[in-house]
């Protein structure tokens, strides 16, 4: 043994047990788990918009001469027609109760209104965009005021 050999053994750098294998090793069987497959909710096939339908918008107009066709005005609104409202043969007060039971079925469907004149109002459902078509049209000289 020489002065390398024992500075090895006392360092521990010379260890031959290092390299001996247990005769017994205990073995677990192992499960696989299956792959998770991917989750696809109904909601998310049901997104395909076909941009050739056939069915087109409507725009319905109304011109209500009492309180009472408030409702079909709504209705057509909850349906997601557009409706064209027109107040010019009423008289101030009828005028006044059907614009305001409008308006609150408009902010129920989360609608939106645009005045074309005095008396005449674009209603839109959420479906329909209506912003700016003032500003557009006036810029095209078609409504100047």
């Amino acid at each position: 043994m020489g002065i390398f050999d024992n500075f090895k053994n006392f360092m521990g750098l010379d260890n031959d047990y290092d390299d001996e294998v247990d005769g017994y090793e205990e073995q677990y069987p192992v499960e696989e788990e299956p792959a998770p497959s991917p989750i696809r909710s109904r909601r998310s096939r049901d997104n395909v918009v076909n941009i050739h339908s056939k069915s087109s918008m409507k725009i319905c107009i109304h011109e209500p001469l009492n309180y009472e066709e408030s409702p079909k005005i709504v209705d057509d609104l909850k349906h997601n027609k557009a409706v064209v409202l027109n107040f010019e043969q009423l008289d101030m007060n009828v005028k006044r109760q059907i614009f305001d039971f409008v308006s609150g079925g408009l902010y129920a469907v989360e609608g939106r209104m645009q005045k074309v004149n005095k008396d005449i109002f674009i209603l839109a459902p959420p479906n329909v965009e209506i912003d700016g078509i003032k500003e557009e049209l006036k810029n095209q000289g078609v409504f100047p005021w």
